[in-house]
């Protein structure tokens, strides 16, 4: 069992920058794949960015290629999302998510573990 808890939402304006971490509980964390997923209101819950047990692999939705970074501190128990060039169309409820493989994963489907999510809103 993992419990997640995600921290770091909050409001930002355009271009600016936040950093949302995931601590997680419980001795297998590292044997975890991670993800973040995000969901703005009257919208399914989509695919942010995806990381490996070990870190080596990621996967990015192309809408935040090369604007954000997701990253994990086996020791530490967390994972990071670095969210730069932030846009107003990034705002929604971000939520961290795990899963019982060691590989990424893309989809919503395929995760077994949910945080509640931390509000991010980005202003114009």
């Amino acid at each position: 069992q993992v419990q997640l808890v995600e921290s770091g939402g909050g409001l930002v304006q355009a271009g600016g920058s936040l950093r949302l971490s995931c601590a997680a509980s419980g001795r297998t964390f590292s044997f975890y794949a991670m993800g973040w997923f995000r969901q703005a209101p009257g919208k399914e819950r989509m695919f942010v960015a995806g990381i490996s047990w070990s870190g080596g692999s990621t996967s990015y939705a192309d809408s935040v290629k090369g604007r954000f970074t997701i990253s994990r501190d086996n020791a530490k128990k967390t994972m990071y999302l670095d969210m730069n060039s932030l846009k107003p169309e990034d705002t929604a409820v971000y939520y961290c998510a795990a899963r019982r493989d060691l590989r990424v994963g893309l989809r919503f489907s395929e995760y077994d573990y949910w945080g509640q999510g931390t509000q991010v809103t980005v202003s114009s």
